[in-house]
């Protein structure tokens, strides 16, 4: 595969003291880095998760986990960064295969297979969220159900609970920052 991502990315985490002396409590690679032979060559690198709004800042650290599902939990947040290889270099993913994957990340009910074997790719999807994206590096191709958008470095989009899937159509990786926050909302026409 063209230009592979790094195997870790530093995870820096402020916190207090017992004085309440701001100070590092953590910097490393991060703890939570999963992937998935359902989705070949993808790497999630789950950075943090808070579990309530407003998120708390004192107390103890709340931490990632491999397992950490794609949605946030209810009322919380998910900040991850996902390394996409170019398409190109993988076999497609049929609908079964994108089926299991997001069942293993805890979303099955996120796939939207309405016209089974007529989606527009086996990865579309949408969850209760508004999820900040950013490309960091790359290129991403977003597909939603009438058109497509191509993000570059430096790019944002804020993903309002649509139906999507994120395309490396590049012929190298990209890595894109994701903060996914739980939502709720009224999709029109539903």
């Amino acid at each position: 595969m063209s230009d592979h991502p790094p195997n870790g990315i530093r995870r820096i985490v402020t916190g207090h003291d017992a004085n309440g002396k701001a100070i590092i409590i953590a910097d490393g690679p991060t703890p939570g880095v999963k992937t998935t032979p359902n989705r070949p060559g993808v790497v999630f690198h789950n950075m943090w998760t808070t579990k309530s709004a407003p998120a708390r800042y004192d107390g103890p650290a709340e931490e990632t986990s491999v397992d950490l599902p794609l949605p946030p939990p209810a009322s919380g947040t998910t900040f991850r960064l996902i390394d996409f290889p170019p398409e190109k270099d993988v076999s497609m993913v049929d609908d079964e295969t994108a089926k299991k994957a997001f069942a293993e990340y805890g979303a099955g009910d996120a796939l939207q297979h309405a016209d089974e074997g007529k989606s527009k790719h086996a990865f579309m999807h949408r969850t209760e969220t508004v999820d900040y994206a950013i490309c960091l590096k790359g290129e991403m191709t977003m597909v939603l159900d009438d058109s497509e958008v191509v993000m570059g470095p430096g790019d944002v989009m804020v993903q309002r609970g649509t139906n999507h899937a994120w395309v490396n159509r590049s012929d190298a990786y990209c890595t894109m920052a994701f903060v996914l926050i739980d939502g709720e909302g009224d999709r029109g026409g539903e």
